[in-house]
């Protein structure tokens, strides 16, 4: 009775520091997603965007590596964008003959987890590579914009370090959703600066044709109506007035066309 009552607060204790350990796991997984919001919310170029994505989920996990691919046209071909071990590297082609994990999680929309990367028979072709950089687990997220991935989040582990849990791969996915907003962001600001000088050249030609019309017609009513002024008194009350409603009238558009409306 004795042996029991001792074992009893031992495993409340153990389920008190499992929880502790969960808590803490989940705070470290909130303190990256608002550091990562912080850091994406002061810029709209993509290329910092995905670099910044990439060196905090390195740091985050202690990993041997993090990248970003997007997408090509065809799929046969995925283009290296960002980086966490080498950040100079900004537009690199891969074949994805060669990933097979990346090719699946690009062409399925779901994440692609292999535990044991050395035991995967999908990538017995780069089994001493990854043997030599000592790489335990593959991570492949895919980044999904209307409901096709346009890219993906690719991490690798090191084999003595721990492997990826559940929450971790929501986490990641949590990530890969609000790098294919940014991406989203970035993208519709891209396209609005490239229009913006042709918006402002349109403009401005249309303002130049409005001045160069009214300046025509203020001369050409000025020239005939120095010689024709005294005809005027030739037009009937009500003739007269109708020219000054249409004069108003025209005034008033005239005046509605310089604020663009």
């Amino acid at each position: 009775m004795t042996e029991a009552k001792t074992l009893a607060p031992e495993a409340d204790l153990e389920r008190v520091q499992a929880r502790v350990r969960e808590l803490e796991h989940e705070r470290k997984h909130l303190l990256a997603v608002i550091e990562i919001l912080e850091e994406i919310s002061g810029t709209l170029h993509f290329v910092d965007i995905l670099q910044s994505i990439t060196r905090k989920l390195g740091e985050t996990f202690g990993l041997d590596r993090c990248s970003i691919f997007l997408a090509e046209r065809g799929r046969s071909s995925a283009r290296l964008v960002a980086s966490y071990e080498d950040p100079s590297i900004r537009n690199y082609v891969v074949d994805l003959d060669r990933y097979p994990e990346l090719r699946r999680a690009l062409q399925s929309s779901e994440t692609v987890f292999i535990p044991e990367a050395q035991d995967d028979p999908t990538l017995k072709h780069v089994r001493g590579a990854l043997a030599m950089r000592r790489v335990r687990s593959i991570t492949v997220v895919p980044i999904t914009w209307r409901g096709s991935a346009i890219g993906a989040i690719y991490l690798r582990t090191f084999r003595d370090g721990p492997t990826f849990s559940d929450a971790d791969i929501r986490f990641c996915q949590v990530i890969a959703s609000l790098t294919a907003k940014a991406l989203r962001n970035a993208f519709r600001y891209e396209r609005l600066k490239s229009r913006q000088p042709e918006h402002t050249e349109e403009t401005r030609r249309a303002d130049l044709e409005r001045i160069a019309l009214v300046g025509f017609l203020s001369r050409l009513l000025a020239r005939f109506g120095s010689k024709e002024a005294w005809a005027e008194g030739l037009l009937s009350k009500a003739s007269a007035e109708e020219l000054d409603r249409l004069v108003e009238i025209a005034m008033t558009v005239l005046s509605e066309e310089a604020k663009g409306r």
